[in-house]
């Protein structure tokens, strides 16, 4: 699956969690479990976004950046699994050693967002 599509998949499951979590956990969490929640879906959708902006850029650049890139996407997608995957585990109750894996899912993120801002820049300074 391309970072295009994986990245409409999880905006698409995004939308569909977001509206879940307005709907039918009002009455099931509390507020805090809530806003943990939507915090958990609101990440997921801004870097499924990403995905879907780095999956074009890959398309669109020369392939030694794509290369770069393609691992700006990876750190992004080990971030969307491990932060808002463990605040989801934690909110229901899973097991509470995740909850030292939310901020490794916050360290990918900014992995993968500096590693796309290296790529890029070098690719500039290049041309």
């Amino acid at each position: 699956m391309g970072w295009v599509s994986l990245g409409a998949t999880l905006a698409g499951l995004s939308v569909m969690l977001g509206a879940f979590g307005a709907h039918s956990l009002k009455a099931k969490l509390t507020e805090k479990k809530l806003a943990t929640f939507h915090t958990a879906t609101d990440y997921l959708g801004y870097h499924a976004l990403g995905l879907i902006a780095i999956g074009i850029l890959i398309y669109v650049l020369n392939e030694e950046v794509g290369a770069k890139l393609q691992r700006s996407a990876r750190w992004i997608s080990i971030g969307i699994l491990l932060f808002p995957g463990s605040l989801y585990v934690l909110i229901f109750d899973g097991p509470r050693f995740f909850g030292p894996v939310t901020p490794l899912g916050g360290l990918c993120f900014m992995i993968g967002w500096f590693t796309l801002a290296t790529s890029l820049f070098k690719f500039s300074r290049s041309q």
